[in-house]
């Protein structure tokens, strides 16, 4: 039995078990918790400041990082995500990839190369806009990208070849947990409804014409084998040290708010004691302090 390395896994709702028991159409992408937009925007805002206090401990602690993986389909709400949850953290601790195509160099090395150079360093947040996963996704979506890859060997029977790369990212991922990484993964949970409807406000808005893709539709005709691919990648990779989170994405504002309190109620179990002074240092504190005592005085 697999157990936590670093911290117990927030048992929320939205946690994908580690026994593979995980069923993708049984994942909501509506709660019926949700207490609507007002109540989610107040909580969200508390989760915040909790995460700027803890962030501010985390730097200074300076033993343990933080890495937050975001993975969905294409108008889940990644980017807003990010940026509201992260909305009171200082950007000199927190460092932000959005991983692309492998570019040629990427490519001339395995596929977990081109993550491994982008962790967190200790005290510093990690967040990834797609990741490593996507070589288990849209690469099993679209086998035909494997042909780019250069691999010296393919298994015959595919599913092999998933299988191996589930058993790398678990290994990794653990490697990197023994090591002062705190991963956390979320899976935006959009449903094909609301994707198309936000592909509509996007097509209607001319502010962001930018962000729609007309492959984005094309994709969205593959979403029973994305959906297969979501459900076999978390059901082999959700793993206590490296927990999945099913956060349901119709509602952004609930998205969001679980999203948060999900991070902050994994920190919150960290030790991160501030830094102790030596007998030196806390002496030259003293003679500072009394010099610009005096020196206020006059």
């Amino acid at each position: 039995m697999a157990h936590p390395i670093l911290f117990d896994p927030v048992e929320n709702a939205h946690l994908v078990p580690f026994d593979e028991s995980f069923k993708i159409k049984k994942a909501v992408t509506e709660s019926p918790d949700d207490p609507g937009k007002q109540p989610n925007v107040e909580a969200l805002e508390e989760a915040v400041g909790k995460l700027e206090k803890l962030q501010a401990r985390l730097y200074a602690h300076d033993r343990y990082s933080v890495l937050l993986i975001f993975q969905a389909l294409d108008a889940a709400g990644k980017d807003g995500t990010i940026r509201a949850v992260l909305s009171g953290v200082n950007p000199q601790g927190c460092q932000v990839y959005a991983f692309k195509t492998p570019s040629a160099e990427e490519l001339d090395h395995d596929f977990l190369w081109r993550c491994q150079r982008a962790l967190p360093e200790r005290g510093r947040i990690g967040v990834w806009n797609r990741s490593h996963y996507e070589e288990v996704l849209v690469v099993q979506v679209h086998p035909q990208f494997l042909d780019g890859q250069k691999l010296p060997r393919v298994p015959e029977k595919r599913d092999e070849l998933w299988d191996e790369r589930y058993e790398s990212i678990a290994a990794a991922e653990k490697h990197w947990a023994r090591n002062g990484c705190v991963i956390l993964k979320f899976f935006l949970n959009v449903s094909q409804e609301e994707q198309h409807a936000r592909f509509l406000d996007r097509v209607r808005d001319p502010d962001s014409h930018w962000k729609f893709n007309a492959g984005d539709m094309a994709e969205s005709k593959r979403w029973d084998d994305y959906m297969a691919a979501y459900e076999r990648t978390l059901r082999a990779t959700s793993k206590p040290w490296a927990p999945w989170y099913a956060i349901p994405a119709d509602s952004k504002s609930y998205m969001r708010r679980a999203v948060a309190e999900t991070i902050v109620q994994t920190l919150e179990q960290l030790d991160m004691p501030w830094p102790e002074l030596s007998e030196r240092d806390r002496g030259e504190l003293e003679r500072a302090r009394r010099e610009l005592e005096a020196e206020a005085r006059k």
